[in-house]
């Protein structure tokens, strides 16, 4: 095992890594760069049923971006609120603020406060205690949108490397297949009105490899797309749910 085997394979996360500093010191840009392409599914899942909501709040915004990138795509009165606990993040967020665009650095589930839609944005896989997070959430919004990861597939667990890299690289603490992510927001207590994939691999590969591996990705989920998200990996699934 090669040195940087090693470190991915013991790297350990502190509760506080996203108070510290430490998470925005391996991702300075928050991911900044996926945020047209989530808002899209976003919006995607809501014209799909018809939902205009007047009110949105997204839990862990990272730099606010999805949020600015959805205001321009929804009517003009819709107010926006993203919530942050990092403070980096949170810093990040106050060149996109505007009239209609506000960002709080606090949790929102220890908040009293109330939204017709609540977006989790690839966020419950970094918290140690995820479920507990999402009941906190439940009541916040009458419609949520998760999206959720599925670091599951035959290929990583055959290779275990990268699943490892996600935890060192991106935090996470908890890895999902569609199953058991449909089956962990029905045990939390909410109800799943819609899903669909979400195929990030293929939509933002990150180097040369992923570039030349999106192709049979793309060629055969045409064909079964269910087998190529087990297999192969590089999917998402975002969900909207009560």
């Amino acid at each position: 095992m090669s040195q940087s085997d090693d470190k991915l394979k013991f790297a350990g996360h502190s509760p506080s890594i996203y108070q510290t500093g430490e998470y925005v010191d391996r991702n300075p840009t928050y991911h900044v760069e996926d945020s047209p392409w989530k808002a899209a599914q976003i919006l995607r899942m809501l014209n799909k049923h018809q939902l205009r909501p007047r009110t949105i709040c997204e839990v862990g915004c990272g730099a606010g971006e999805i949020l600015k990138q959805l205001q321009a795509g929804l009517p003009p009165e819709t107010i926006f609120c993203g919530y942050e606990i990092s403070p980096q993040a949170f810093a990040l967020c106050q060149e996109r603020r505007n009239e209609r665009l506000h960002f709080f650095c606090a949790d929102l589930v220890r908040e009293e406060k109330n939204f017709e839609l609540l977006l989790c944005l690839d966020v419950f896989e970094h918290v140690e205690d995820y479920l507990g997070f999402l009941r906190g959430l439940r009541d916040r919004a009458a419609y949520k949108i998760f999206h959720i990861p599925l670091d599951l597939s035959v290929q990583w667990l055959w290779r275990q490397r990268p699943i490892m890299r996600e935890r060192a690289q991106a935090g996470h603490l908890h890895y999902f297949m569609k199953e058991t992510a449909l089956a962990t927001l029905q045990d939390t207590g909410y109800e799943v009105l819609d899903w669909f994939y979400t195929p990030g691999a293929i939509a933002n590969p990150r180097s040369v490899k992923a570039k030349l591996a999106s192709l049979p990705r793309r060629l055969l989920s045409a064909i079964n797309q269910d087998l190529v998200v087990r297999v192969l990996g590089g999917y998402s699934l975002l969900v909207l749910a009560k």
